[in-house]
């Protein structure tokens, strides 16, 4: 896996462009990796519903919950689903809508320098083994081509933005990432 220069797309993953982003501040200003989880609807794994309202595209009336959430614009770079395959909606050097309100390391605006990845999971429900791996394999192709990005630079959404935030959740393995990230890039890995 590698991300293509000059498109800031990872190679070979699916490309659904989403209207949600505008231009960083600061294109070379990219310093953090923020992990998120997300479901639609909630608890429920598996469906569009992610992809749609990324893109604008969610029907309010297919569930109540959607009706709470039709007006908001919000996108990641990437999407990674329980059974590891990945999506992404904006290119790493736009600014995707994925922090709001957030502080990392006494910088405000973490959508300025930040790429967000979303896996598709909950607070409350175990990431697949298939998660980390592709999560793995993103963030190395991400740090090959942003070697200006601290390996330490990794935080959930609930480190940057703990009052309105919780995900990606308890049930998040850090450890078992870490483990990951410290093999040598390539397809498979051992947890």
């Amino acid at each position: 896996m590698r991300v293509l220069p000059d498109l800031g797309l990872l190679e070979g993953v699916e490309y659904l462009p989403s209207p949600n982003f505008d231009l960083r501040p600061n294109p070379q200003d990219i310093g953090l990796i923020v992990v998120h989880g997300i479901s639609l609807p909630p608890n429920q794994f598996g469906g569009d519903e992610v992809a749609q309202l990324f893109t604008n595209q969610l029907d309010p009336a297919a569930d109540p919950y959607f009706e709470k959430i039709k007006d908001l614009r919000v996108s990641a770079h990437l999407f990674i689903r329980r059974d590891g395959s990945i999506q992404q909606f904006v290119p790493f050097h736009l600014r995707a809508w994925h922090a709001g309100a957030s502080v990392y390391a006494g910088r405000e605006n973490c959508n300025d320098f930040s790429i967000g990845i979303e896996l598709e999971g909950t607070d409350h429900t175990l990431y697949t083994v298939s998660q980390y791996h592709a999560l793995a394999a993103a963030i190395q192709a991400i740090w090959q081509a942003y070697p200006q990005i601290p390996k330490t630079a990794i935080a959930g959404h609930s480190d940057i933005a703990p009052v309105r935030k919780t995900d990606p959740g308890r049930y998040f393995i850090w450890p078992a990432l870490e483990r990951l990230l410290a093999q040598p890039l390539q397809r498979s890995y051992e947890l």
